[in-house]
């Protein structure tokens, strides 16, 4: 896993020009069944990840927290939520509620989230490659292509899948 993710990196500052151009063309002219073709190919990637091996994601970039998740999670931790703010978020220059340092606080060594069940919405979603009008969020999934593997790879299946 260490190869791959050493290596993703520069794959995705190679492809990151053709992805951005991929993803101008495709934000014009949005195929009708776009949200289901990302859905399969999500799926399909996801029976073969093991997220567990990578953390990537959390090793390396905090979640926004709205705050739903800041309750939810503090209340998990039996806190009052400005009590949680304090101990791990801090406000970023999006004005965005964001850990206060990453690798994430809540990974252990064995990249288990101590939080799952209560985790950010933006850690349940993540890579969002199965969201709903996907052309939409083509900077983010430019940005998670860096980051996760199995966005990578969804992505340079989409291009071959729906080529424009």
């Amino acid at each position: 896993m260490k190869q791959i993710l050493n290596n993703l990196s520069k794959l995705a500052k190679d492809k990151h020009n053709e992805n951005k151009k991929y993803f101008d063309k495709l934000k014009k002219k949005p195929p009708k069944n776009l949200d289901y073709i990302m859905q399969d190919l999500h799926d399909a990637e996801f029976k073969k990840t093991d997220c567990l091996k990578c953390a990537n994601c959390c090793k390396t970039t905090g979640p926004l927290f709205t705050l739903a998740d800041i309750e939810r999670i503090s209340k998990h931790f039996r806190q009052k939520p400005q009590q949680f703010i304090d101990q791990y978020l801090r406000i970023d220059e999006d004005k965005d509620f964001v850990l206060k340092s990453v690798p994430c606080t809540f990974l252990d060594n064995e990249n288990y989230c101590m939080i799952y069940d209560v985790r950010p919405k933006a850690c349940r979603e993540f890579p969002h490659t199965d969201r709903n009008k996907f052309y939409q969020i083509s900077n983010l999934t430019l940005k998670n292509v860096e980051i996760c593997p199995a966005a990578f790879n969804i992505v340079e299946e989409m291009k071959k899948k729906l080529p424009l």
